[in-house]
This record gives structure tokens, sequence and C-alpha cells, in this order.
């Protein structure tokens, strides 16, 4: 999900998502406002949490603050996050970065992934584990689950990028 204070312009749930923009749902501010609250409430966070966490961005030249709730999947002990999303610009590689993880506020070590195969790597396991995610990325899946090649180097050509988020 993304947020809708961004400045990313978002496309509409029936088009693929140009370069820079993330493809939203209907009332996608409700929709975060929501799953926003249903992350910090105790009970509805473990199980809201098995497939979101919030970040807690600055803004890199506003300096605004932004409430994100994101997709992630585990993967080999951090989580991994990708998005075509403006705000992922404010992601740094070697800058920490607030989260609200299955309902504990933690600290985590953010690595920007933008290379193309580390992306589509990336990319391969978030869609194998979330069929929402593949669909919003516009990644078909194979019977199997396995998400197909050609789609996740579209993913990535259209400015998608991938995160490595390590808990401290």
């Amino acid at each position: 999900m993304s947020d809708p204070t961004t400045n990313a312009s978002p496309a509409s749930a029936g088009a693929s998502p140009a370069a820079g923009e993330s493809r939203t749902i209907a009332a996608q501010g409700l929709a975060n406002r929501i799953v926003r609250g249903m992350l910090r409430t105790p009970g509805l966070d473990r199980v809201a949490g098995r497939r979101l966490v919030t970040l807690y961005v600055v803004g890199r030249q506003s300096g605004r603050r932004y409430t994100v709730p994101v997709a992630y999947a585990a993967h080999e002990g951090s989580l991994l996050i990708g998005t075509p999303a403006r705000w992922g610009r404010n992601l740094r590689t070697g800058e920490p970065l607030e989260v609200r993880l299955r309902g504990r506020r933690r600290t985590v070590d953010v690595e920007v992934l933008t290379a193309q195969a580390d992306v589509v790597a990336a990319y391969a396991v978030m869609c194998r584990e979330n069929r929402t995610f593949a669909s919003l990325n516009d990644v078909r899946r194979a019977d199997d689950g396995t998400p197909v090649a050609e789609d996740l180097v579209a993913a990535w050509a259209r400015g998608s990028r991938a995160y490595r988020l390590t808990p401290r």
C-alpha cells in the first residue's frame, strides 16, 4: 500500500503504473488509515502484521513525516519490501528506519536494492509469498506460484525498487 500524502501520482487500478508511480486501490487513503489502525491494535496487529509492516518515513527534502503501511516478505532474517512509489526515495542504505512490526516499534537497518538482478530476486521472493503484491506489481504467477521472469524484469524497468530491512 502506498501513502496518499506522498507526491506520487497514483496509477489507476486498471492500468499498469508508469515509472515512479504505484498502483493503488480505490479509497487508498481510507484503506491505509484502517490498516495503520489494525497494525496498532493489540491482537489485530498479530494477524495483519503477518504480511504488513508500518514504516515511519521522514521526507528527505520536506522533513514531513509519513506513516506508510506496506507488504513485506520475511527472508533470511530480514524483511523485503518493494515499491515503484516515490516515497521509497526517502529510504537510504545505512540510514536506520523506524517500523512497527507485529505490534512493536523497532529500528531496522536499510539496504536499498536498485540493480536489476537484486530487484528481480527480491521481487521474486515477495511475489511468491504474496499474491496481492504480485498482482499490484503486474507480475503474473505460474500455477505453482512461481513469478514470471519477464514480468519481474518489467517491474524493475518501470522503476520498482526493493529494500532489505534488517531488525536490530
